[in-house]
């Protein structure tokens, strides 16, 4: 086991060699649409001056942010520095017409021009080219190097020198007269061999500096911070007030209906007991009956408040017990050494509960796996699902309903469902856990 541990180790680490002056070729390539996107910005703030820029510098530096956000993408996919974006929220229109408006137009050229991401864009096309190419072309460039020193060694050095090129590689004579033949060739090992071993290296150094001027400053952390609490803060409010409609709803139509007619029955029941008995025994077996059924739907009801199962014994049984209820043969695995905040346990366990009726209804599986973890700081639940997969945001199967109640305590929900299956829906929530009551 620990040969193949170490001979994973070793083939990873020559594929890290391997690929890496490659990428490092591919992000300097991106330099030149860079310079043409600087040239167009540099342009547009010309026409500032003139009046003209005030319509058409927003457009072109949206443009911008959009390569630039493709930068950051690859950087963080090739180089490991993952970057957020930096940009500070636009300003929210306060009617459908006003984006056409000339006011709606200056405050757009007002919310890029005072976004510091704006300038520390046009600070990165200025000084990319000359980072890139000393960080991450630079193991190509030696790669390149080394095979040209063994081709000048092949015999090439004299036709070269013939055509009037150079005859130096390096500090080595490949002219007439060479000393040492292998010399260019023992070089280039040298520089095949630097080329190889720095690629990962100068990508690094090229993510921290991308990270370093694409990254969002303080102010827009902030600033998004603040836009995210917003929207999530709606999102409760709004959910709130949609589970005491639900909530409302539910009484009204169920327990309370039952509970009326149990009056009105009970009513009939008072004037048959002398003229009716046996009438009146039958209307009371009636309401016995009803009322079992009133005090189902209050324990039900009561069930989609807070199970009391998820109160009393955490997350991982209440996930649990909904698997026994479950049309399909659900498998359970439960690492949770402690419990998260009820907030977040409730959150989690609804969210669960409602991929789980997703499956049901959507996936036709055969069988679903659930799986509830605590790592790095976050609570993990994953739904799998063997079904026919093709599941959506915008599918009508709740997850951007699910999504808002997360996001709500900072969690993230991600879907992978492509066409033929399977479906795996992971939500992850920041969390600490606390330990837990059971012995």
């Amino acid at each position: 086991m620990d040969g193949e541990l170490r001979g994973h180790s070793r083939e990873t680490w020559l594929m890290e060699r391997a690929r890496a002056p490659w990428r490092g070729f591919r992000l300097w390539l991106l330099c030149i649409p860079g310079m043409l996107a600087f040239s167009l910005l540099n342009s547009t703030l010309s026409l500032v001056s003139i009046g003209l820029g005030v319509f058409v510098l927003a457009p072109v530096v949206l443009f911008v942010r959009n390569l630039m956000n493709s930068y950051r993408d690859l950087i963080a996919a090739w180089t490991g520095h993952r970057i957020e974006r930096p940009y500070l929220p636009e300003p929210v229109p306060a009617s459908a017409d006003e984006p056409k408006s000339t006011g709606a137009r200056l405050r757009r050229f007002q919310w890029v021009v005072s976004d510091p991401a704006t300038w520390r864009d046009f600070a990165f096309l200025v000084t990319d080219p000359f980072v890139a190419t000393f960080t991450a072309l630079l193991p190509s460039a030696l790669i390149v190097y080394g095979l040209w020193g063994w081709i000048l060694a092949a015999g090439a050095g004299d036709m070269i020198v013939q055509a009037g090129g150079n005859e130096w590689y390096a500090f080595i004579h490949v002219g007439a007269g060479e000393q040492w033949p292998a010399g260019a060739a023992v070089l280039g090992t040298v520089f095949l061999a630097l080329g190889f071993l720095s690629g990962p290296a100068m990508l690094d150094y090229y993510g921290r500096w991308g990270r370093v001027l694409l990254g969002p400053t303080q102010a827009s952390r902030l600033a998004l911070r603040v836009r995210h609490l917003t929207e999530t803060r709606s999102d409760a409010v709004d959910a709130s007030a949609a589970e005491l409609r639900r909530i409302e709803r539910d009484l009204h139509d169920g327990a309370q209906a039952r509970l009326v007619a149990m009056g009105m029955t009970l009513g009939a029941i008072e004037h048959l007991l002398d003229r009716d008995p046996e009438k009146a025994r039958l209307l009371l077996a009636e309401t016995r009956a009803s009322s079992a059924k009133a005090l189902a739907d209050l324990r039900d009801l009561v069930r989609g408040i807070h199970p009391p199962v998820l109160a009393d014994r955490g997350v991982g049984d209440a996930v649990r017990a909904l698997a026994l209820d479950h049309p399909l043969p659900v498998e359970v695995n439960v690492a949770l050494p402690g419990r998260p905040e009820p907030p977040v346990e409730s959150a989690v366990y609804f969210a669960v509960s409602e991929m789980l009726t997703n499956a049901a209804k959507h996936s036709r599986a055969r069988r679903v796996w659930v799986d509830l973890e605590h790592r790095d700081g976050a609570l993990r639940a994953t739904v799998t699902d063997d079904g026919q997969g093709g599941a959506a945001f915008e599918g009508g199967t709740g997850l951007r309903g699910i999504e808002r109640r997360v996001g709500t305590f900072d969690g993230v929900l991600a879907l992978s469902s492509p066409p033929g299956g399977p479906t795996v829906v992971t939500l992850e929530v920041p969390c600490e856990l606390l330990p837990s009551a059971r012995p």
